[in-house]
C-alpha cells in the first residue's frame, strides 16, 4: 500500500505523515529531508548548483537514505552520516527549494524514492508524491492552509527548536518558496486530480490524521 501526502511548507505534513504511518503500519518516507540532505552537501562542498557538470559530479559520489532508530524515528543519512539535526535550518530550507528545481537531483532522488516504494507499504510525504513519483498510489492526500497560518506554524516550530525567527520574514520566505515550487519546470507543486484535499487551517492535527485514517480504512 502506498499513501501519498503532499502540500506546501507549514501545513503539518511531517507530523501527520508520521502519525498515519504509525497507525497503518507503514514506513514513513520524508522525501523533503532527502532534498535537504542534498542541499546540505552542496553547501558543505561549495557546489554551484547552476553548474550542471559540477552538480552531476557531486551527485555521482553521494548517497542518501534513512535508518530506523529504536524509538521508531528515522535518521537521515547523507553518505552514511546522520544529518537529521543539520538540515532543518532556514538557510537549508531555502537552498533545498533551489536544489529541487534541478533535474539531475530530482532524477536521483525519485529513483531512490520509487525503490523504497517497492520495499513495502509506505506513507510518502512531499510535494510531488501523488502527481509524479507515485501516480498510481492507493491513496492520495493534499494538505493546504492559509499562508498566514502556515507562517505562524513554521515560526512557532523554529522558536520551539531554539532558533531565532521573525514572523514576517518567515511568511515572506514561504511565499517565495510557494512560487518557486509551483512554477518550477520539474514536477511543480499542485494537487493530483484524484487527491483528497484537506484544508488544515482550522483543524487540529488529530482531526487531520483522523480524516486520513478514515479514508484509508474505508
Amino acid at each position: 500500500m502506498i499513501i501519498t501526502i503532499d502540500g506546501p511548507s507549514g501545513v503539518g505534513k511531517s507530523t501527520v505523515s508520521k502519525a498515519v504511518a504509525e497507525k497503518t503500519g507503514c514506513i514513513y518516507l520524508d522525501t523533503g529531508a532527502m532534498y535537504r540532505a542534498i542541499a546540505l552537501k552542496t553547501a558543505i562542498m561549495g557546489v554551484d548548483i547552476q553548474n550542471g557538470a559540477e552538480l552531476l559530479r557531486m551527485l555521482e559520489g553521494t548517497s542518501v537514505g534513512f535508518r530506523k532508530n529504536p524509538d521508531g524515528s528515522l535518521s537521515v543519512l547523507l553518505d552514511g552520516e546522520d544529518v537529521a539535526g543539520r538540515i532543518r535550518t532556514p538557510a537549508i530550507s531555502r537552498l533545498s527549494s533551489d536544489v529541487a528545481t534541478k533535474k539531475p537531483v530530482r532524477e536521483k532522488l525519485v529513483s531512490i524514492q520509487r525503490e523504497a516504494g517497492r520495499m513495502g507499504s509506505i506513507v510518502a510525504e512531499g510535494r510531488d508524491m501523488g502527481t509524479f513519483v507515485f501516480p498510481d498510489a492507493d491513496f492520495k492526500f493534499y494538505l493546504t492552509a492559509t499562508t498566514e497560518e502556515r507562517a505562524r506554524r513554521r515560526w512557532a516550530q523554529l522558536r520551539e527548536s531554539g532558533k531565532e525567527a521573525d514572523l514576517p520574514e518567515v511568511e515572506k520566505e514561504l511565499v517565495r518558496r510557494d512560487r518557486q515550487d509551483s512554477e518550477r519546470a520539474e514536477s511543480p507543486l499542485h494537487p493530483s486530480p484524484n487527491a483528497v484535499i484537506i484544508d488544515t487551517t482550522n483543524l487540529l492535527t488529530d482531526e487531520v490524521i483522523s480524516k486520513i485514517i478514515s479514508a484509508v480504512q474505508g
